[in-house]
């Protein structure tokens, strides 16, 4: 870890039970009378979830088009129709409501709606050159953390996802709401929890970027996750563990969002291309194989997050495996399917979900110990 490093992230964070029914509120100083698009999904616009904070904006004076055909995995075409109707509209400010798909989405159409850059040519690392909107953006998951990483990841073909990573990405302003997450499944619960424990945990070791904020974030997130994801689980609406849950995602988020995630991710996003499994689910699915993997050069610092979250041992290789253990005991305890028989995948797909893995260099430059092909189709052949 070196002693030198630069650290970025939102401009504003409000964390508040309730917060998106003051939304409007909370926007009008900055951008009173802007016409205004919510991002969001059919699902959060028929259960209701996202009436309050219309309604605060409508108070506040501002006119609202929604825009609700956000899919999981959105694809290019649903962002594109999103930017036209941004544009069509006159959209000033973008405010993105649901999970990391819909957070996704808002973040790029707030680019596009400029009209200076096409998508494709923003694939990649540090490659937008275009102003954006004002963004905001609320989560109703706790989860991905895309409320304040300058991430978006876009679907670009049957089997292929491309990621946008700019620090123009970063929100204007994040609304961290535990009242959201109340109503989220206890599937859902589980998947997202254990995306975001991963966050924490490859951002902790990630090889190229991890510096003394991101640590703190990271060991302060995984407490606050392992800790309550099981309540959350069982008691989904403990507005306590709820609360926990969103903050330490969001922690998560913003450490990874500095020092970038390894191979955990790099081997679940095939996972999703290939089988549609949720991402969060398709990380837990590899986790403890890739930690076990990444043992022989990480262990020092898998033992510093087992000291972190309670866990004994005498030895950086006891403390390593306790921490694995405790993963998979955390997991098992939410009832998630894991193991990729689970999933209907058989052990022909796995050699070629090992050769989609090593299309992910952007995230493998990151992990401790150099991922082969080979070492991918291993890792699989445990999890499977």
């Amino acid at each position: 870890m070196s002693d030198s490093f630069v650290f970025e992230g939102v401009a504003s964070i409000v964390v508040e039970d309730g917060g998106a029914a003051k939304l409007g509120t909370l926007l009008a100083e900055r951008y009173a009378g802007t016409k205004t698009m919510l991002v969001t999904d059919v699902g959060i616009t028929r259960l209701g979830l996202a009436d309050a904070a219309l309604s605060s904006l409508k108070q506040n004076g501002f006119e609202t088009i929604v825009f609700d055909e956000v899919a999981a995995d959105p694809a290019e075409s649903i962002i594109l129709d999103a930017a036209k109707l941004a544009i069509e509209e006159n959209i000033g400010l973008v405010v993105g409501f649901g999970g990391g798909s819909s957070m996704d989405v808002a973040k790029l159409v707030a680019i596009l709606a400029k009209g200076e850059q096409s998508l494709p040519d923003m694939y990649g690392v540090g490659k937008v050159r275009s102003s954006r909107l004002p963004l905001v953006l609320l989560p109703t998951t706790a989860g991905t953390g895309s409320e304040v990483t300058p991430i978006s990841v876009v679907t670009t073909g049957e089997h292929t996802k491309m990621g946008v990573s700019d620090r123009t990405l970063f929100a204007d302003l994040a609304v961290i709401d535990a009242t959201l997450t109340t109503g989220l499944p206890r599937h859902g619960t589980a998947a997202t929890g254990i995306d975001a424990m991963v966050h924490a945990i490859e951002a902790f070791t990630s090889k190229i970027k991890k510096n003394l904020i991101s640590d703190t974030l990271a060991k302060r997130a995984l407490l606050m996750l392992g800790g309550n994801i099981v309540t959350a689980c069982e008691n989904p609406t403990d507005i306590e563990a709820r609360r926990a849950m969103l903050t330490g995602a969001m922690l998560a988020g913003q450490a990874f969002a500095n020092a970038p995630v390894g191979a955990v991710h790099a081997l679940a996003y095939p996972l999703g291309g290939r089988f549609h499994i949720p991402h969060g689910h398709s990380n837990s699915l590899v986790l403890p194989h890739v930690l076990r993997f990444n043992a022989a050069v990480a262990a020092p610092l898998y033992a510093q997050l087992a000291r972190e979250v309670g866990l004994a041992g005498s030895t950086d290789a006891q403390l390593t495996d306790a921490f694995i253990q405790w993963l998979e005991d955390l997991t098992e305890a939410t009832g998630i399917e894991r193991r990729l028989r689970d999933m209907n995948i058989t052990q022909a797909d796995l050699p070629m979900l090992a050769n989609d893995a090593m299309d992910q260099s952007r995230l493998l430059i990151n992990n401790p110990l150099d991922v082969t092909e080979t070492d991918a189709l291993k890792i699989y052949r445990e999890a499977w």
